[in-house]
């Protein structure tokens, strides 16, 4: 395994210059910069991407994962802290640096990770898809019958939809959009002996990467190779065809990221969905904050562009690769199961499998007893969709309630959702609008379910709703009986094959009874803040989680701390568990990607551990565990706390979103959770360590423990010993 890279200047050993009791307010001694934390776990990305061990095509699509989320991180990080320097605005992160500091720091991190990405790309990937077979070629190296079909393809296909755009006194320079790739192209009026620039966008509905050949290769990868040319390599080859009797001279490509956070006056606004759509077009026309050229480009060329885009030339980032590796993803798909990781099939919960495979009655087995579902080792459409569509279909169904954060482009959920309304079950649905880069979607969902007949609420001003729930009321006899599922992820089907989650369905009274009063706070007037069972954001769970905390820290060596979490930012949240570890508390932290605190400082953090975990799904559930695992060294009695749900431990989650957290009370699910954690901390496989010091080193595998094979291993096991 190739461990993580640690930069030659870090220290050894992280020296705190004071206790927890004499420091507040921001502070390098407790606090990582966030924004530098969220671009290591981005180099974890490529480490895993750089893995020998891993077939090549997943190499790849971890190239282009890495690529997206840099994308986001300029469109909303970065973005913010310019407005931020902009405006003059002097405030100090947690950890004491200002906004132009952060931008420095950025830079010269992001600088090294685009090198590192560039080296994984040209010296690793490209060398090993064609030594199996898969040739990514220059469009100057190929033979003549490939060069004559290219030709064809470019004129039937490609062509029509291309706009050349010229830059001189008759024609401004254009607008370039968010994430466009574009060629800038220098021509030469042979009458006149005038020098143009010229802009020609490459068309986003295009293949990133076209395949010239027919995939002739076979599972073992002989046969016809696969020939694959960039895309604006294509457009290159043919810039006579745009600009006929000119003289063509260099072409370089480049692409602008530009802000794209929304910034809405909620208070102001009479309509929500008007709002979210006037901001919508708006964030096309954000300001540029980042602009990545080829590194061929010419002085000349690139000065315009830093010129005309109104950006600084730290904000130019040059590459050696193709601009914009988002467009591997094309490149992932192909037709070679020997390049790819084997493809998992989810499993049917054991208890959802009726006889001969038969799906079981949904409704009698939540009633029966909690269950609880781990995707994606156990199949999302077998479970949480079954269980909208069972209620969709059910005559005795009266209603359904349900919270949509983001969900897939053809969503079964929220057919079933219309199919239900058209029923006539009652049928309210809010729709988080300001849910970030899936406002258009939400906003088409909402339409569609509104001219349904369904109740659409479109999220609360002021705050995001990002629980996930669903309460299903349903006539039995005896009366009403509520079924709820609330969720670590969103109601996605094409992201449950890929994220790992956790959702519980319940028939539990209390929890009808609880998400009953969280969507009538949702859909209606209501200032609830207490709950019999779940724990809700923005109004408890702070504090809450503070409680649970300090209850450990008061048991000493006798606590226990375990939280699975996607980010660990609150400064509340990290000072409180800095005093559980002073009092002895054995903390282990699982973030995946960013983690503001300090682990293993002497005085500070000594007694606590934070790992991250990067394989082939993204670890996505929170799964907050308070008390010792159940075993010898548990205190006789004492069964550990553990909760479930939509927050991290960040402000955004804590203070400006509606997230429920629940506890799970039923022993068997419980200790289905532990499981799930102690494997995670014994993963030697895809698990990196966090220092003192802020840096991340992978672990060294020893009993060669990959947590997300082992757990595939468990549901295909509890599948088969399942009777029936």
């Amino acid at each position: 395994m190739i461990g993580c890279r640690t930069g030659e200047n870090r220290p050894e050993m992280w020296t705190p210059s004071s206790s927890l009791e004499e420091v507040s307010g921001p502070s390098p001694e407790r606090f990582i910069n966030r924004e530098t934390s969220w671009l290591d776990f981005a180099d974890r990305l490529l480490d895993v991407a750089s893995d020998p061990g891993l077939p090549l095509l997943e190499r790849a699509r971890f190239l282009a994962i890495f690529s997206g989320g840099l994308d986001e991180f300029f469109q909303v990080r970065v973005a913010g802290l310019k407005d931020q320097v902009a405006a003059g605005i002097s405030r100090h992160s947690p950890d004491g640096l200002t906004g132009a500091e952060q931008l420095t720091a950025i830079r010269d991190k992001v600088a090294a990770l685009v090198l590192r990405q560039a080296a994984v790309y040209r010296d690793e990937l490209v060398p090993g898809l064609a030594k199996a077979g898969v040739e990514i070629c220059d469009v100057k190296a190929l033979d003549r019958a490939d060069a004559e079909r290219l030709a064809s393809v470019f004129a039937d296909t490609i062509f029509p939809v291309l706009t050349p755009l010229a830059v001189d006194p008759g024609h401004p320079f254009p607008y370039i959009s968010d994430l466009s790739l574009n060629l800038a192209v220098i021509v030469t009026d042979p009458a006149t002996a005038e020098q143009r620039f010229s802009r020609v966008k490459v068309p986003s509905l295009l293949p990133r990467f076209f395949t010239l050949s027919e995939q002739g290769g076979t599972s073992t990868g002989s046969g016809v190779p696969i020939r694959i040319v960039p895309l604006e390599q294509v457009i290159a080859a043919h810039l006579d065809a745009l600009f006929p009797g000119m003289e063509i001279g260099a072409h370089y490509a480049f692409r602008v990221t530009r802000n794209a956070d929304l910034t809405l006056e909620e208070d102001d606004a009479d309509d929500l969905l008007s709002a979210v759509e006037m901001e919508l077009r708006r964030r096309r026309f954000g300001r540029a904050v980042r602009l990545e050229i080829d590194a061929s480009m010419s002085n000349e060329v690139r000065e315009l562009l830093v010129r005309e885009l109104e950006i600084e030339g730290g904000d130019v980032y040059t590459t050696a690769a193709p601009v914009d590796l988002g467009g591997l993803w094309s490149i992932c798909s192909l037709d070679r199961p020997d390049l790819a990781l084997d493809t998992w099939a989810p499993v049917v919960p054991a208890r959802l499998a009726g006889p001969e495979g038969e799906p079981a009655d949904v409704f009698g087995v939540i009633r029966e007893r909690d269950l609880l579902v781990h995707h994606p080792y156990e199949s999302f459409s077998a479970s949480v969709e079954a269980f909208i569509q069972a209620a969709a279909a059910d005559p005795d169904v009266l209603a359904i309630k349900h919270t949509l954060y983001r969900t897939s482009g053809d969503s079964p959920i929220v057919k079933s959702l219309i199919k239900a309304a058209d029923a006539g079950k009652q049928v309210a649905v809010l729709v988080e609008l300001k849910a970030r880069f899936d406002e258009e979607r939400n906003i088409e969902w909402a339409r569609a379910l509104e001219k349904a007949g369904v109740h659409v609420v479109y999220g609360l001003v002021g705050l995001k709703t990002h629980a996930k729930t669903a309460l299903v009321i349903r006539s039995e006899d005896g009366g009403i009986r509520r079924y709820c599922h609330i969720g670590t992820g969103n109601y996605n089907a094409s992201t449950a094959r890929l994220y790992e989650d956790i959702g519980l369905l319940s028939a539990s009274e209390e929890l009808g009874a609880d998400l009953t009063e969280l969507f009538n706070f949702l859909t209606g007037y209501s200032r609830r803040d207490v709950y019999r069972k779940i724990v809700v954001a923005p109004t408890m769970l702070h504090g809450r989680v503070i409680e649970l905390i300090d209850q450990q820290g008061a048991r000493g060596p006798d606590g226990r701390i375990v939280l699975k979490v996607n980010g660990l930012t609150h400064p509340d949240i990290i000072d409180a568990l800095y005093r559980a570890s002073s009092m002895g508390v054995p903390i282990d932290l699982i973030v995946r990607g960013i983690c503001m605190l300090r682990p293993g400082v002497p005085g500070l953090s000594e007694n606590i551990r934070v790992r991250s975990i990067v394989g082939r799904f993204l670890e996505h559930s929170r799964i907050f565990c308070f008390g010792r695992f159940p075993d010898s060294s548990a205190p006789d009695g004492i069964l550990p706390e553990v909760l479930v749900g939509s927050a991290d431990l960040m402000e955004r989650n804590l203070d400006h979103r509606v997230e429920v957290m629940v506890p799970v009370e039923d022993a068997s699910l419980r200790g289905r959770l532990i499981e799930i954690l102690q494997l995670n901390l014994t993963d030697d496989t895809w698990s990196w360590e966090l220092g003192p010091e802020g840096s991340w080193k992978r672990t060294t595998p020893v009993t060669g423990l990959s947590v997300q094979r082992r757990l595939a291993e468990i549901a295909l096991q509890r599948e088969r010993r399942w009777p029936g």
